[in-house]
């Protein structure tokens, strides 16, 4: 073999088995960070998923929440009397009693008296579900139930294609404009023969609206532990009756839920409220400043109504503002973490610390009530 050949062949020889190992060693070094780079972020977007879901879930709740209490106490054209500071005469329609919220529509149970406190009382809350039994079912312990009540905004036939046509037997809100009506409002399935200012054209119908909020202990099947916001609304059921229907769940991952209620049961001139009489007024000539009517603001610290010391109708009657407490939950546990915080839900008391791997987060509102506060509000 000649030299050129020689020098050839060693120009062609492979790797050493060291080197070899080497090269392996390398790789698989880089590839276990590779690896663990990307379990890490996977698991840090996890995290976000998770966290995300969280605030975005407590949000909604909050926003569903308000957009319907905003509206309590809303019922078209009609001002209840007590609430009126127009009238002269003693209120007639003050409530009388705590509404039963659940009561299903008949002409026998929903008498006069009734629909005045439904009208006079449009929000009411409870610390347990001694009420409305047959509706909340699995609430979660030590979360509260709040009721919603008013016409519903849009009219039926109206620019809103939102809105409802009139279905048969439903229940319906009708207030009349005209001096000549005999009635100021219809709340009923029929007979809506109330009229406009003009005493011409009829006066525009709203659909009834009542809303229960609580939390069940579940989501979908019972014992999933996911505890889930839930609704239920009064409406016309399969069978042709009016009552509430079975509660939908609205937004997963909702642990706490209180309630706290802003009364104005005070005057602007620092005198109690007085329905039982006409209106008061400091300067009868102007009539700006009512002595014996609430100024639309709430008084004191804001009151929780519960089982030991129940909201009375004339509490009730005066709810100006809700303050509301929503703790939202992450749905699965984080690995490696542990809530240890205490989350302080109003007069309610704390929550916490619950020692888990769930992530937690505190929402707080309070929702101004402009159907009713408007109303106490004197230039």
């Amino acid at each position: 073999m000649n030299g050129a050949s020689r020098r050839y062949r060693e120009r062609q020889a492979g790797l050493s088995l060291v080197e070899l190992m080497v090269a392996v060693t390398i790789s698989l070094v880089i590839l276990a960070a590779l690896v663990a780079m990307f379990v890490n972020t996977s698991r840090s977007n996890r995290e976000f998923a998770r966290a995300n879901s969280m605030i975005e879930n407590g949000r909604l709740s909050i926003q569903v929440l308000e957009n319907d209490v905003v509206h309590a106490g809303f019922w078209g054209t009609h001002v209840p009397e007590f609430d009126d500071q127009t009238a002269t005469a003693v209120p007639a329609d003050a409530p009388t009693a705590v509404p039963d919220p659940c009561l299903a529509y008949d002409p026998g149970n929903w008498t006069a008296a009734y629909i005045r406190n439904l009208i006079g009382v449009p929000v009411q809350a409870y610390d347990a579900a001694t009420v409305c039994t047959g509706v909340i079912t699995d609430r979660l312990a030590n979360t509260d139930v709040l009721i919603v009540r008013h016409a519903e905004p849009c009219v039926p036939g109206g620019p809103s294609a939102n809105c409802d046509a009139v279905v048969a037997g439903r229940l319906y809100f009708q207030s009349s404009l005209c001096l000549t009506d005999t009635a100021d409002y219809v709340l009923d399935t029929s007979g809506f023969t109330l009229l406009q200012r003009d005493c011409t054209t009829a006066a525009e119908i709203r659909r009834f609206m009542t809303s229960i909020y609580y939390v069940r202990d579940h989501a979908v099947a019972a014992g999933d532990g996911i505890p889930t916001l839930m609704r239920a609304e009064f409406d016309l059921s399969a069978g042709g009756d009016l009552e509430f229907l079975e509660a939908v769940p609205l937004v997963e991952g909702i642990q706490g839920f209180r309630v706290e209620l802003g009364i104005d049961d005070v005057g602007e001139t620092g005198a109690a409220v007085d329905y039982t009489a006409a209106v008061n007024w400091a300067d009868p000539d102007t009539r700006t400043t009512p002595t014996n009517r609430g100024d639309g603001v709430p008084d004191d610290d804001f009151v929780r109504c519960t089982t030991l010391a129940p909201c009375t109708a004339g509490d009730l009657m005066n709810i100006t503002a809700v303050k509301l407490y929503l703790l939202a939950r992450s749905r699965e546990p984080s690995q490696g973490h542990t809530d240890t915080k205490t989350y302080v839900l109003g007069a309610a008391g704390n929550q916490g610390p619950f020692n888990d791997g769930f992530q937690r987060h505190l929402f707080m509102t309070t929702i101004r009530l402009p159907n009713i506060s408007g109303r106490r509000i004197t230039p």
